[in-house]
Order: C-alpha cells, then sequence, then structure tokens
C-alpha cells in the first residue's frame, strides 16, 4: 500500500535550513515532525495531497517543486510579505525591491491553463506555485468540503474485539487527521469492547456538543456465526440514527467481512486503509456542513 511521498532537499546552509522553515511556515504548510541525529537537523511540512508526476520528452518547468495552492493571489502576497521581512538588513526601498524583482515573479498564465508564480526564498531552490485557472472546466459550481481541519474536534470510537484488525484501523484514522492538521488535543478515542457497542457511546459523545465529527471503527467478521448479518444491520442502522437525529457527521468504519484475511487487507495490506479512508470522510463532511450553514441564502424569500 502506497501511503505517502517525500521529497527530500538538502540546505545549502544552516541559515538556510532555518530560513526555507521560515518560509513554508508563513505560507500556511503543516509543520511535520523534525529530527536532529548528530551535525544533521531535518524539518518537514505536511500538505493533504500530493502527486508524482514523470514526463515523456523535453519539458519547460519553471521550477523543480510545484505546490498546487488555493487563493494563488493570497498566497503570492504571503510569500511578498516574508521576502520583505527577511530582506538583507539595512537594506534600502530600492534594493529591497531589485531583489524582490529576482526572487519573486508575477502571476502569470501557462500554457497548461493555470495561473502561476515562482519564489526562491533561499538562492539556488526556486518553487513555483500554481492553480488552475478554470478549476471547474465547464461544469457546474459545486459546494464540496476539503480536508482542512482548522478549529475542528473528531471522536473516533473504536471496538476491542479484534484488535488486530481494529488497532490498525484507528492508525489509519489518526494518520489522515494528523496529516490534515489536526492537533492530537482535539482528537478523543473512545474504546468499545465490541461493534455491537458502537452506536451507543457514538450517540452519547455526539450529544456532548464537543465534538464536531465522529468516526467509527469496528470489524465483523460472518465466520460461523448466524447472527453476523443482525448485529451489522443494527450497527449500521444505530450509527445512522445517532448521525441523522444529532446533525454531527458519522464517518463509517465498521469492516464487514468474510475472513480475517479479507479484513486485514481492508486494513492496510491490500486494499487501503478503511480507517484512513473514513476518517477522511468526517473531516470533508464537517467541512461542508460549516460552509452549508456560511453560504448565503439564495433568492428571495416568499
Amino acid at each position: 500500500m502506497i501511503k505517502g511521498l517525500t521529497l527530500l532537499r538538502s540546505a545549502s546552509t544552516p541559515a538556510a535550513f532555518d530560513r526555507l522553515g521560515s518560509f513554508f511556515a508563513a505560507l500556511g504548510f503543516e509543520p511535520g515532525p523534525g529530527w536532529v541525529n548528530g551535525a544533521n537537523r531535518g524539518s518537514s511540512f505536511r500538505a493533504p495531497l500530493a502527486t508524482i508526476e514523470w514526463i515523456d520528452g523535453a519539458a519547460d518547468t519553471p521550477a523543480d517543486l510545484l505546490i498546487e495552492v488555493t487563493s494563488l493571489g493570497a498566497v503570492r502576497d504571503a510569500a511578498e510579505a516574508w521576502l520583505r521581512a527577511h530582506a538583507a538588513e539595512g537594506a534600502t526601498e530600492a534594493e529591497t525591491l531589485q531583489s524582490l524583482q529576482a526572487t519573486l515573479s508575477r502571476i502569470e498564465p501557462t500554457v497548461w491553463k493555470t495561473e502561476l508564480f515562482t519564489a526562491e526564498p533561499v538562492p539556488g531552490i526556486r518553487i513555483a506555485f500554481w492553480e488552475w485557472a478554470e478549476p471547474l472546466k465547464g461544469k457546474p459550481a459545486a459546494m464540496e468540503g476539503d480536508l482542512v481541519v482548522t478549529g475542528m474536534r473528531f471522536a473516533i470510537v473504536v471496538a476491542r474485539w479484534n484488535a488486530v484488525i481494529t488497532d490498525r484501523l484507528l492508525q489509519g484514522s489518526l494518520d489522515a487527521l494528523l496529516r490534515s492538521g489536526a492537533r492530537r488535543e482535539d482528537i478523543e478515542i473512545v474504546r468499545v469492547p465490541g461493534a455491537w457497542e458502537i452506536p451507543d457511546a457514538a450517540r452519547t459523545l455526539a450529544e456532548t456538543g464537543r465534538i464536531d465529527g465522529i468516526i467509527t471503527l469496528g470489524v465483523l467478521l460472518r465466520g460461523e456465526t448466524a447472527h453476523y448479518e443482525a448485529i451489522y444491520n443494527e450497527v449500521s442502522r444505530g450509527i445512522g440514527q445517532s448521525q441523522q437525529e444529532t446533525g454531527i457527521p458519522h464517518a463509517f468504519g465498521v469492516l464487514t467481512c468474510e475472513t480475517l484475511e479479507q479484513a486485514l487487507d481492508r486494513a492496510g495490506l491490500k486494499a487501503g486503509n478503511k480507517g484512513f479512508e473514513a476518517a477522511s470522510a468526517a473531516i470533508e463532511m464537517v467541512s461542508l456542513k460549516r460552509k452549508i450553514k456560511a453560504a448565503p441564502v439564495q433568492g428571495s424569500a416568499l
């Protein structure tokens, strides 16, 4: 299972290392765990999505690192503000403007139907920031949630039964939340004996008013049990009813499998991690719900 992409670049000097970290932090990147190993140190930054792209033939690429953003103008303003604040000490306004012209480009259209600008926070490291010029591409506008979790609080209800599976699902959910910028103190983990108890715990959490989204994790194996379908029906009904009656988004991460091998595959071995997917869905639904509530009313009242 492919989990993520990491791009490694070496800063030429300790000062360049610190400068790059400050630049990425100023643009709103989520900081990842850093590390120190003797004389070496590392600093990481995360983004919700990553892409690796190979090109067949010559390509006129503006930089080694391309970062897709929304609100390209606001990102450029942030980059310019940072470059001004970190101009050479004692530089005049004319010298600062000359430096900006050399390290920060204007927003320009590209042949691949995007708009783009480049920034060079340290010499030799040029970064391109881009945004689709026509993000809708002829399609009707749609309101969608995103994977930014600023100010959101989540609860994860996870069953202890079949912990070899549910612990993997829990790890996937935490990975999705933390990668999207959630703070650990905003994630509440509640363990229940088995899948049957998940709806009750989820309902109790939803009614507290302190949770924005709930992720339910468990596993039901058919095996030789005659009551498999009865349990699954009640668990799914209870989770759905809790969501509808409390208005709190509930993500369904309860696996229903024929065998243990199938469950392992869906918990990260071969078929992705359903805990990660459930957490991503919860983030998106909380985001969408907030957008719907904040959207202006269309039309006039009758």
